[in-house]
């Protein structure tokens, strides 16, 4: 790994700083979060925050946005570039690369499990426990937009920016659009917040410099172009690679937006039958971890099940890599938003933004899917207070709202 002064760049203009943890205490943490995650990629924004700013304070709300905001607009999973990005700040290469299998192995792991049992979800204790989880998220990211509000919206200017975006992302939602939101928030940003003026500043920084960024991006756009030209004559497995690559390479907004373009990569190609993908969706939903991870059944699953524990991996791997590529490349570049007080407001404009499409998300879909009763608001108000007035671990949390929605549901 390169260490010379040509090769090292910080995030921001501060001087470079040794990292401050290694890649086994990156990989007990994300593993902790690959376990107890649960509510999907909206809802791992609060768990990371509450882990990573809150109790751990291994970023500062501002930074910690910075990075969420520049996942938002590259391709690939939002959640799990993020918190690649935090374990790259952490602990380098070997940091990024623990937080990542951390973070996407228990969920992968469980959906070969549930890929054999998924037939037994539907009963009303399994439905039950399903809508726990969702009661989770509607806690977690509760918690996730009040303290991003406090920090990051401290005056009307930034206040505004974040109920107006709030707003117009909750009439019309989609991926392009909350990009659009970002930008505009930029804008507004430079408008209004004149009393930003002290660029941001980091206590961490990166091992690696422009020129590394490049060659990442180099590989990237090499994979993708070599995935979109005619392959055959290749074994099935690279055929898998290439379409689950293209999956991750293509889609903005990660999550749940990306099960469109997986129907049409698996099912109207035959690979899998709609009620397979459909089982496989159904399982992704119940357990922690990235969305993304529905790869690893859809792989397994390939042909009838023969693409087994290889075809898994092979899916679940090329599914990733795109956005994981893509970030690394974009973070020494990164680093100039924080060059000047010009810059600053517009981060201002930008984290005010970000909190407005979150308090949207609290909304739409985490709320409306989840609060279906007054039971429901009963049981996500005590998690709520369960975590903000109580400190309680996100475990704790979990069990409470699984075990308490599942009684409702199976008592009526």
């Amino acid at each position: 790994m390169l260490q010379n002064s040509s090769d090292i760049t910080s995030i921001t203009n501060k001087p470079t700083k040794k990292h401050g943890g290694s890649a086994a205490e990156v990989f007990l943490v994300f593993l902790k979060l690959g376990v107890t995650s649960f509510g999907g990629p909206i809802a791992h924004l609060g768990y990371f925050r509450q882990e990573f700013v809150e109790k751990r304070r291994w970023l500062d709300d501002e930074h910690f946005v910075h990075l969420l905001a520049l996942c938002q607009f590259l391709p690939g999973p939002a959640s799990s570039q993020l918190g690649f990005s935090i374990g790259l700040l952490r602990a380098g290469w070997r940091g990024a690369i623990a937080a990542f299998v951390a973070f996407t192995m228990p969920s992968a792991l469980i959906l070969f499990a549930l890929a054999m049992l998924s037939d037994q979800l539907v009963g009303p204790w399994g439905q039950g426990a399903l809508h726990g989880l969702k009661l989770v998220a509607v806690a977690v990211v509760a918690q996730g937009v009040l303290g991003m509000a406090r920090t990051l919206t401290p005056d009307r200017p930034r206040a505004l920016i974040a109920a107006v975006a709030a707003g117009v992302i909750a009439v019309g939602n989609n991926a392009w659009l909350q990009l659009l939101i970002v930008i505009a928030g930029g804008l507004l940003g430079l408008v209004l917040c004149h009393g930003v003026t002290r660029p941001t500043q980091s206590s961490f920084d990166l091992r690696y410099g422009r020129r590394t960024g490049i060659a990442l991006f180099a590989l990237f756009s090499i994979l993708l172009v070599t995935t979109l030209m005619p392959l055959q004559g290749f074994p099935p497995l690279v055929h898998v690679a290439g379409a689950f690559y293209q999956a991750g390479a293509l889609v903005f907004g990660g999550g749940h937006v990306v099960l469109p373009l997986l129907k049409q990569t698996v099912v109207d190609t035959g690979w899998i039958s709609n009620d397979t993908f459909l089982a496989g969706y159904g399982a992704a939903q119940a357990v922690p971890g990235p969305m993304f991870t529905l790869s690893a059944f859809l792989g397994d699953r390939l042909h009838g099940g023969d693409g087994g524990f290889l075809g898994a991996t092979t899916s679940l791997i090329s599914i990733f890599l795109p956005g994981l590529l893509l970030v690394a490349a974009a973070l020494p570049f990164w680093r100039v938003v924080g060059g000047g007080p010009i810059a600053a407001r517009v981060l201002a404009g930008v984290n005010a933004a970000v909190v407005g499409l979150l308090a949207a998300a609290l909304y739409d879909p985490v709320w409306i899917s989840a609060v279906l009763n007054a039971k429901d608001f009963a049981i996500a108000l005590i998690a709520f207070v369960l975590l903000v007035a109580g400190r309680a671990p996100v475990l704790l949390v979990v069990t409470w709202c699984v075990v308490a929605a599942t009684f409702a549901h199976v008592v009526g």
